[in-house]
């Protein structure tokens, strides 16, 4: 028979959803990963290496400093590759991104980068880097570097 009490129900209800998160994240073998920006890009093994299929990552929110004038540069990356034998894990390229937030770069310098540091880190077939970057003065700019084994 089911409790009908809502209010004694709901306090419950969270705590097993964060104990089950934690007993899930020890069960799985994951351990506490940083939360600070880094340049350690981890990969993991492709589960079809023997397909051509596309992973499309969309990251909305990546900020850097202009070089010259010290204020934050805006944009969106986009990365597209066909994996090879390794696929970039997540949350390290979320905290490899995160750490250009405080560097002074350029458009150009940054895309290129972020597409050399990737494929030496999981040697896709191809790979694809484009950098959409909010309008300054008046201006846009849509930076695309690719790589093809």
């Amino acid at each position: 028979m089911r409790k009908s009490g809502v209010e004694k129900a709901v306090p419950c209800r969270r705590w097993r959803i964060k104990r089950l998160e934690i007993t899930l994240g020890k069960q799985i073998g994951q351990e506490s990963m940083s939360t600070k920006p880094s340049r350690n890009l981890e990969t993991f093994p492709n589960p079809k290496p023997e397909r051509d299929y596309e992973i499309r990552m969309d990251c909305p929110e990546f900020t850097s400093v202009c070089p010259k004038t010290g204020q934050p540069d805006f944009g969106k990356i986009v990365i597209r590759y066909i994996p090879h034998e390794l696929c970039i894990e997540l949350k390290s390229l979320k905290l490899y991104l995160w750490s250009y937030r405080n560097e002074g770069v350029f458009y150009e310098r940054v895309v290129n980068q972020i597409l050399d540091d990737l494929v030496a880190a999981c040697q896709p077939r191809f790979m694809e880097v484009m950098g959409e970057f909010t309008v300054r003065g008046g201006i846009s700019s849509t930076i695309k570097a690719t790589y093809l084994r």
